[in-house]
């Protein structure tokens, strides 16, 4: 164990839990904070949602990107 050490991080709390909002495939803004430029879903670990948040909102980008809302990824 060279060198080996813990970082302790605090522990995200999920957004839409803690502010009581609603998922909407059609809220093009608010999906845009989970999606990177290259236009993939960020993970749980990054965002911080909970796991039944997390499927929902992966539901509703997908939703999103096939009703034409978000892209499915940005080309130059």
């Amino acid at each position: 164990m060279l060198n080996a050490r813990k970082k302790f991080q605090k522990k995200k709390s999920c957004r839409f839990c803690t502010d009581k909002i609603e998922i909407d495939y059609k809220d093009s803004v608010l999906l845009r904070q989970f999606v990177t430029e290259r236009g993939k879903i960020l993970p749980r670990r990054l965002t911080g949602t909970c796991t039944k948040h997390q499927r929902r909102l992966a539901t509703a980008i997908k939703t999103a990107r096939i009703i034409a809302l978000l892209p499915f990824s940005i080309t130059k």
